[in-house]
């Protein structure tokens, strides 16, 4: 979408019948902190999803209000916006149905070239597509890897990165995955769940033990002490979005049986698909079924079923297993755990001035191995790290010796940084990123290493996407560029005493979401002081700004004033 902005043509070749990735396939529990993190092309699909509820049901909704500001929707209406998108988008074709199969690249020093890539359909037929630029957009990283790009699966050692969240020593663990289910109790969208392909009883016995426990207290329920974890709020329709459960006795996760989906063959990641698919729908069938699961939880299972007007073409199941971490690429930036934590001093993370994006998640985990027997037993390698709300360098986007290449999805990074980053409004944002710099090596016939940084801040910042956190100028303010102009360049340092107490996060409001973190407002309308104008005023000066025509801390110059001023020269 943001290359079509930019007015350049665009193939989007999708290898399913279906566009939107997890976000159309489960994944309508949009995880993020504080809505203030959230802008750009996220900020503005979760407008137009709170739209979608507004028209259909009114402004004063029921459905609008549980869509949260557009950010928790149902798979059906996420997909709707999507095409919309595109339908808007001219300038953008997509093919669907074509899976990667081959990618010609030019020897060249200092940066090799990709020529063209060859996708196929299901009966064979060949596409071979050429492109002044390319766009790895997979979770997987399948072009990059195709085009032979470093990259890495598995866990770095502590020492690698000096990352206290990484084990001792470097493995090939890899973080877990399980599907999102989307299902309902209301009966009248209710379908009910039948034994999946492979279903063995014996498989799901030793769940029995577990229900004897006070860990297990209810099948469903939020956000522990249960089995299928629906989260809440409800989404809109009400439907929920089913997940796996943090550190509990049972879980839908299943460490190590995805290991050879990074660099599997299509054959091999449908198998790891359906082993989890057996595995978890299974054990639903098992507590809904079978007669020595006790009544108590079985009359409470028999009351969820999935949801009839969701993926009619798979059965009411999602289409995409959730993939939360695949190959990633070990590019010109390689982001570690370091990236989004606090820096020396202030109340920031640490400052990144090539930044192209920002998030506030932090560094999620829910395991990457697991000890004991399949229920019962114990996931290990699993981290919730909170951080204060960070910025994403623009070298996680470039491999170091391809020059038309970005790598928005298998981005490059430690096990331990990627669990920032592996979230679906910074992807957006990351996507964003690299559409917009693709645009720019094609306009100026540049290697994507040679972009202009500052040229991509701000087409990003014109596109409403923030390159820094600042929780009291959003992307619908009339300040908005300037201010993220003004914070790409250091402004926006320091500006809170040193004695300011330090906190990642803001005052809870339900479930994982906030208030906005403190310690990261702009305070424009603040009266702007004698020590920060000498601040700032220096700025300035490093950014060929003429100093002697702006305003001076008199006691009515506002911080706005000056940061619009330094703007305008």
């Amino acid at each position: 979408m943001a290359a079509g902005k930019s007015g350049r043509s665009v193939l989007l070749v999708e290898p399913t019948n279906r566009i939107g990735g997890l976000v159309t396939s489960g994944l309508s529990h949009t995880d993020f902190h504080s809505l203030e993190s959230l802008s750009g092309a996220f900020w503005d699909f979760a407008n137009r999803v709170e739209r979608h509820y507004a028209q259909t049901y009114g402004a004063d909704s029921q459905q609008v209000r549980e869509s949260f500001h557009g950010t928790f929707a149902e798979p059906k209406v996420n997909l709707a916006v999507f095409q919309q998108l595109l339908k808007e988008q001219t300038s953008v074709e997509v093919i669907r149905e074509h899976a990667l199969t081959a990618v010609d690249v030019r020897e060249a020093e200092p940066h090799r070239h990709i020529q063209s890539a060859t996708f196929a359909d299901a009966s064979g037929n060949a596409l071979t597509v050429r492109g002044r630029v390319f766009i790895d957009g997979s979770y997987e990283g399948d072009l990059m890897a195709m085009a032979g790009v470093e990259w890495r699966a598995g866990r770095e050692g502590r020492d690698e990165h000096g990352e206290s969240l990484a084990p001792e020593t470097a493995d090939d663990q890899l973080q877990a995955y399980n599907f999102r289910f989307i299902m309902t109790r209301e009966e009248a969208n209710r379908v009910k769940p039948v034994a999946p392909p492979g279903y063995r009883r014996e498989d799901f016995v030793g769940v029995l033990q577990a229900l004897q426990t006070d860990q297990i207290q209810r099948v469903f329920d939020y956000p522990s002490k249960c089995i299928f974890k629906a989260h809440l709020p409800v989404l809109p329709g009400g439907k929920y979005d089913i997940n796996d459960v943090s550190r509990s006795l049972v879980r839908l996760s299943l460490p190590g049986k995805n290991l050879g989906w990074p660099d599997g063959t299509r054959e091999e990641r449908q198998a790891i698909y359906a082993e989890h698919l057996r595995d978890q729908a299974g054990l639903l069938y098992f507590l809904q079924n079978d007669p020595e699961v006790p009544e108590k939880f079985q009359q409470e299972a028999l009351q969820w079923g999935w949801c009839r007007d969701e993926f009619l073409d798979t059965n009411h199941l999602p289409p995409q297993l959730y993939v939360r971490e695949a190959r990633r690429m070990q590019g010109v930036y390689v982001y570690t755990q370091a990236d989004s934590e606090f820096a020396e001093e202030g109340t920031r993370a640490v400052f990144h001035g090539d930044s192209i994006a920002m998030a506030d998640y932090g560094n999620n985990c829910h395991g990457t191995h697991h000890e004991g027997p399949r229920f019962g037993g114990k996931h290990t390698g699993e981290f919730y790290n909170p951080v204060p709300p960070y910025q994403i360098p623009y070298g996680v986007l470039l491999p170091k010796d391809v020059d038309n290449l970005l790598v928005p999805g298998a981005v490059s990074s430690s096990h331990v940084g990627f669990c920032a980053l592996r979230l679906e409004p910074i992807w957006m944002s990351l996507g964003q990123a690299a559409g917009h710099a693709a645009a720019l090596a094609v306009q100026d016939a540049q290697p994507v290493q040679q972009v202009d940084v500052s040229a991509l801040q701000r087409r990003l910042h014109a596109d409403g996407s923030a390159t820094m956190y600042v929780s009291d100028v959003l992307p619908d303010s009339a300040d908005f560029e300037v201010v993220q102009w003004w914070a790409a360049a250091g402004g926006l340092q320091h500006v809170y005493p040193a004695d300011t107490p330090r906190k990642a996060r803001g005052k809870k409001l339900h479930g994982q979401y906030t208030e906005a973190a403190p310690g990261h407002a702009a305070e424009l309308d603040k009266p702007l002081d004698a020590e920060l104008e000498q601040h700032w005023r220096k700025l300035a000066a490093k950014l060929g700004v003429p100093v002697a025509a702006l305003p001076t801390a008199d006691g009515k110059t506002t911080r706005g004033d000056f940061i619009r001023a330094a703007a305008k020269k």
